[in-house]
């Protein structure tokens, strides 16, 4: 049976909100849900396991099913390692990892019960290799990746699949506010900045289709991230130069936005 019943967190903007549309568009049945209730999102805080509950039992009551839940939702906060104070450690982890944690269990409890069903993360390249200025960040897309492969290889003998994607810099709002940062150069070291369509057609047509356990996006900068990850002391060493590149990208991606 072709997924129809689909439940996304983060919906209110970016990668969320364009999955969400584009769904829709298609004929799928959504329940968008964003930290702050508006017209077509439903409240949900992903932190609170209980409302992760109310929402799930909601949408089976109505739709008979959750097919597939998107992970979407996220934080992050440029900032040197050092100097990050205890609330945004809290922020980036409740959210990124306790909010992917509790809403994966909520949702695979109910899948598990009758046999299907899929749970798509939303991780990070950063999840592959760390990135300097935004270790908080870095740590919390690591845990993800981890959390969604070790659940997948649970739940895929009792019919539910965990795939967790892993994309490049996407231009949304949170990298928006990235730009002023010199902390976050590092994030613009790439040869281009996805766009929300580049992560809703690969989750469409790769992820929904064959439900693989990981996908990098795009594809050669996730090896070449694993590479990195494998040898610390070599990334570290190709630091310096992508730091630059970085920044004269970020120079480059501040001056369009101020164009618009």
């Amino acid at each position: 049976m072709k997924p129809s019943i689909f439940v996304i967190t983060g919906a209110a903007g970016g990668i969320g909100k364009h999955l969400a549309a584009t769904l829709r568009a298609r004929g799928a049945t959504v329940v968008a849900t964003d930290l702050q209730a508006s017209d077509g999102i439903r409240q949900l805080d992903v932190t609170k396991p209980d409302e992760w509950a109310r929402l799930l039992d909601d949408v089976v009551r109505l739709h008979g099913r959750i097919d597939v839940l998107l992970n979407v939702a996220g934080y992050l906060k440029p900032g040197w390692a050092h100097e990050m104070p205890a609330v945004e450690v809290d922020r980036h982890f409740d959210v990124n990892v306790k909010g992917v944690v509790f809403g994966t269990q909520a949702a695979a409890l109910r899948m598990v019960a009758r046999g299907s069903g899929h749970v798509v993360n939303i991780a990070s390249l950063a999840a592959l290799m760390p990135v300097p200025g935004l270790a908080l960040y870095s740590a919390s897309k690591y845990a993800v990746r981890a959390f969604s492969i070790a659940s997948d290889r649970e739940l895929r003998p009792k019919g539910v699949a965990v795939s967790v994607v892993c994309p490049d810099a996407v231009r949304t709002p949170m990298l928006d506010l990235q730009k002023d940062y010199p902390q976050a150069e590092m994030t613009f070291s790439g040869p281009r900045v996805l766009t929300v369509d580049d992560v809703t057609r690969v989750i469409l047509e790769r992820v929904l289709q064959t439900q693989p356990t990981e996908v990098f996006i795009p594809a050669w900068r996730g090896w070449a991230a694993r590479v990195g990850d494998v040898f610390p002391d070599f990334a570290a060493m190709l630091t310096p130069l992508l730091k630059k590149m970085g920044r004269r990208h970020q120079r480059t991606y501040a001056k369009e936005l101020t164009k618009e």
